[in-house]
């Protein structure tokens, strides 16, 4: 028999630079009914506004309910977002994006609350309320993909800040001379952490003629450095993505060492792309890094440095969450 619709369900949706996922969600965390689409971030924010609609449409399709019913719509954009009005502003992956009021513009088109997020900050969500840090009062989150994201926990609830700008965990400065990061400022964490650093790491060492499995990989992918790809050469033992993957490792340990040193969280969640595909082998040598560098070491043993464990489901499940935050100020 069918779900009867009602206003206890509510709907995530995960706004990314390549796809668009949509969840109605109950009261218990379960997944009543996804749909996803193409972004097509191309086509400028009104086309891609209209996917969305039509992704949220399809999810409420096949859980059998409408958009009308639900208690309300949390979003998340891959883009500094304004909490408490829905704009975004300057999405990098998604071209023209800049001061688009998204939450106002769904919020028509549904009838119902929408709540707009920044799509890390949900993850993290997804993963404090559902997910790794599941009864934690204190978490951190940080998800390593084409660039590295994070969110920030304390005392159950998602801090963002004075300007809704916390848990920009990629750009902390690692080496003020450094690399030059995708933000255009040289030295951050994502210049020698991020999957993009990864595979420059392995191309400056393949133009240097050094011995790699890598090309045979990388033609089986029309040239594209995958996560899968970093896996495949890691089991290989090749010593060119081995010395590339442990340069990313020991910064991300320095990372999560600053992030303990200044929080003093009681769990570190680690999502993204190149954790799922690498998994929990990923994550040792990051904790031995960060241990090393603990000022307070009574206790070190305390603070759980995890995998994520809800993958793509992470975002819709954080917007979800959103929505049940956003009702309980309300009552």
């Amino acid at each position: 028999m069918a779900k009867k619709p009602s206003a206890a369900y509510r709907m995530g949706i995960d706004l990314g630079g390549t796809k668009v996922l949509a969840a109605v969600v109950d009261n218990n965390g379960a997944i009543l009914g996804m749909a996803k689409k193409k972004t097509k971030a191309e086509l400028g924010p009104d086309a891609v506004i209209k996917r969305i609609v039509d992704t949220a449409l399809g999810a409420a399709a096949a859980a059998k309910t409408s958009m009308k019913s639900l208690a309300g719509v949390g979003v998340g954009a891959p883009a500094p977002v304004d909490y408490e009005t829905g704009m975004v502003y300057s999405a990098p992956n998604l071209p023209g994006w800049d001061e688009i009021p998204l939450g106002a513009r769904l919020q028509a088109e549904f009838g119902v609350p929408v709540l707009v997020d920044n799509d890390v900050n949900l993850g993290t969500l997804g993963e404090w309320r559902q997910g790794a840090g599941r009864g934690c009062q204190h978490m951190v989150g940080i998800f390593v993909g084409t660039g590295v994201g994070g969110g920030i926990v304390i005392d159950g609830k998602l801090y963002r800040g004075t300007r809704y700008a916390a848990g920009e965990v990629g750009h902390m400065i690692m080496q003020p001379n450094g690399p030059l990061c995708s933000c255009g400022r040289p030295g951050c964490l994502e210049a020698f952490a991020s999957r993009t650093a990864i595979e420059r790491a392995v191309r400056a060492g393949l133009a240097e003629g050094r011995p790699s499995i890598v090309p045979d990989l990388l033609a089986a992918e029309k040239d594209r450095l995958t996560s899968g790809v970093i896996k495949q050469a890691l089991l290989s033992e090749d010593p060119l993505m081995s010395e590339a993957v442990g340069q990313a490792q020991f910064y991300l340990g320095l990372l999560v060492a600053n992030l303990v040193n200044a929080l003093d969280p009681q769990m570190i969640v680690f999502g993204g792309g190149v954790v799922e595909a690498l998994g929990d082998t990923f994550l040792q040598p990051i904790r031995e890094t960060a241990r090393a560098y603990y000022l307070q070491q009574r206790g070190a043993e305390r603070i759980g440095i995890v995998p994520a464990t809800l993958g793509d489901n992470a975002g819709v499940l954080g917007g979800a969450a959103l929505v049940e935050s956003f009702l309980a100020r309300k009552t």
